[in-house]
C-alpha cells in the first residue's frame, strides 16, 4: 500500500483518514470469510413468504440482517463506482482521492458480506440513479451524504437485531467506517467546525448517532433501486 498523501489543513499536514485497502479491511474484520460462511450455513434461510412475489426476499434472522446490510453496501458500492468512473465537474484532487477511497471501502464491504453469506446471499441488485446528476458536485455530494448517513443509521438500528456476537462485531467494524465516510462528506460540503456531525444525525444532548429501523431504511433506499426488496421477514 502506498503511503497516504498529506492534506494541508490549518497550515499543518494531516494524514488522509480514508486510505485502508480492501485486503486490510478483511484482515481487520477479525475472522475469515470462510469461517463466517460456515456459521451462516447452520441458519440457512428458507423464507419464501413474499408479500410481493417479484420482490427480493431478504430473509429472516441473522441471515436476513446480513442480506439487508449487503443490499445497502451494493447500493453504495455502485454509487461510488459511478462517481469514480465519471468524476463531477471541477472535482479537486483531494475530493477525487476521497471518492476513490470510499469506493474501495464500499466494494470491500459488499464483497465481504457476499462471501460471508455464500449461498444465502441475495442477487445483484439493479440501481436507479436517475435523480443524481453525476456531473454536478452538489448533486453527487448531496447523494453521498444521504447514502452515508442512511448507512450509519441502518447499522445502528440493526445491531440489536443480530443474535450472533460475531456478526455484531463485524457490523460494528463496518459502521465505524461508514461514520468516517459520513464525516468526510459533510466536511467537504461544509467546512464549518460542526459540519462533520450535524445535529440532524447526532443528538446534542447525549452525543449519540441516530438509528433507523429496517423498514424506514428500505423505504428511503427504494428511491435508488430498480430491484424491489421485501424485508417483511426481518427481525423487529
Amino acid at each position: 500500500m502506498t503511503k497516504p498523501k498529506l492534506i494541508k489543513a490549518g497550515g499543518q499536514g494531516m494524514p488522509h483518514p480514508l486510505y485502508a485497502s480492501r485486503r486490510r479491511f478483511l484482515a481487520y474484520a477479525g475472522f475469515t470469510v470462510a469461517g463466517t460462511t460456515l456459521l451462516l450455513s447452520s441458519c440457512k434461510d428458507d423464507d419464501d413468504d413474499d408479500d410481493d412475489p417479484l420482490a427480493v426476499n431478504l430473509g429472516s434472522g441473522d441471515v436476513g440482517i446480513l442480506n439487508y446490510a449487503y443490499a445497502l453496501e451494493q447500493l453504495e458500492a455502485a454509487f461510488y463506482t459511478q462517481v469514480v468512473a465519471t468524476p463531477y465537474s471541477g472535482i479537486s484532487s483531494m475530493e477525487s482521492q476521497i471518492m476513490n477511497d470510499l469506493k474501495n471501502h464500499e466494494v470491500a464491504h459488499r464483497d465481504f458480506l457476499k462471501a460471508a453469506l455464500g449461498s444465502n446471499a441475495i442477487q445483484d441488485l439493479q440501481v436507479n440513479f436517475s435523480s443524481i446528476d453525476f456531473n454536478s458536485r452538489s448533486s453527487v455530494l448531496g447523494a453521498a451524504k444521504t447514502f452515508e448517513d442512511l448507512g450509519v443509521a441502518a447499522y445502528n438500528g440493526a445491531g440489536k437485531l443480530l443474535q450472533s456476537a460475531d456478526y455484531l462485531l463485524i457490523a460494528g467494524k463496518i459502521v465505524s467506517v461508514e461514520a468516517r465516510h459520513a464525516a468526510a462528506i459533510r466536511s467537504i460540503l461544509d467546512s464549518s467546525a460542526q459540519s462533520f456531525a450535524g445535529d440532524d444525525v447526532v443528538t446534542a444532548s447525549n452525543g449519540l448517532d441516530r438509528a433507523m429501523v429496517p423498514a424506514d431504511v428500505l423505504q428511503a433506499a427504494a428511491d435508488y433501486l430498480t430491484t424491489e426488496l421485501n424485508g417483511s421477514n426481518l427481525p423487529q
